[in-house]
């Protein structure tokens, strides 16, 4: 039996609904075959983003998107991270997902800057869970 995934989503610049960016991160889990996490979504400005880049990286500047791993298990269920996009870099919904996926990715333990292959890898994984959300019907 499939255990349910829990997305949490707050957004704090932009226009998009919580709703809209909780239903992306949940069938993105899905396309991926996560299942029986917690997510949590941020959406938020350039200036909080370069706060966090700043504070969690070293960089002084604005990014499109940060992803925070936890990997801790409470009451049987992992709490997977946090992802963080940039709604001020990110001007489209598509876009948006694309980010989406990209923080999910990470948070799975994958990393595109560790070499070729590395990068091969999650590249095939960000264009395959493209492809599916492109065939997706919404019901927001």
């Amino acid at each position: 039996m499939k255990r349910a995934n829990e997305v949490l989503v707050k957004v704090k610049r932009g226009n998009l609904k919580a709703e809209w960016v909780r239903e992306r991160a949940e069938r993105i889990l899905d396309i991926l075959g996560v299942e029986g996490v917690e997510l949590s979504v941020l959406i938020t400005d350039d200036e909080e983003m370069r706060y966090l880049n700043h504070l969690y990286r070293g960089k002084d500047r604005p990014t499109d998107v940060l992803s925070f791993p936890m990997g801790d298990e409470v009451g049987g269920r992992v709490i997977l991270g946090d992802v963080v996009v940039s709604a001020d870099m990110a001007k489209e919904r598509t876009e948006v997902e694309r980010l989406l996926i990209h923080g999910i990715i990470h948070l799975l333990g994958y990393d595109h800057e560790r070499g070729d292959e590395e990068e091969e890898l999650f590249r095939s994984m960000e264009n395959k869970v493209l492809g599916e959300l492109s065939r997706c019907v919404w019901k927001t």
